[in-house]
């Protein structure tokens, strides 16, 4: 693997790990895997939820607060989901400095891979500026974070 390889979301490769128990395929992504070597994960299975799972936003800031613990990430029902969140973001990083990867494609949008907008933290689909919690690690620890919008 290494360097040429690329970390991507993998729900975008198809694998049906949403937190509704379907994927986000992206043909973009998947014609990747003609020219490039991708490593598909999904930090919140990583971090311990199953599929499927309550939709989870993070609450009063974004990935870099969490990261601080200065914010949370909640599920719909209320539920504390921040350390599995932190937990996945953590093995994703593991992954990515034992395969030296240094470039990733994550999910938009998402409270783990949403790289510059994600959802607001009131389920009401409104969007703010901010990362995911695993895209604000990687990007802390010197990854290219992308998203499929990107492409």
């Amino acid at each position: 693997m290494g360097e040429n390889t690329i970390l991507v979301s993998a729900c975008l490769c198809g694998v049906n790990c949403r937190y509704s128990g379907d994927s986000n395929a992206d043909e973009k992504v998947k014609a990747l895997f003609k020219s490039s070597i991708l490593l598909p994960v999904c930090p919140e299975q990583l971090g311990g939820l199953s599929t499927p799972r309550a939709a989870a936003e993070i609450v009063n800031g974004a990935g870099k607060d969490v990261l601080l613990g200065k914010a949370k990430v909640m599920n719909k029902n209320g539920e504390d989901n921040t350390e599995a969140f932190l937990r996945g973001a953590h093995e994703v990083l593991n992954i990515v400095k034992m395969e030296g990867i240094t470039k990733a494609i994550l999910k938009a949008k998402s409270p783990s891979c949403g790289c510059g907008i994600i959802y607001d933290g009131t389920f009401s689909g409104n969007k703010v500026e901010g990362n995911g919690v695993t895209a604000e690690l990687l990007i802390q620890n010197g990854v290219e974070v992308i998203t499929e919008e990107d492409l």
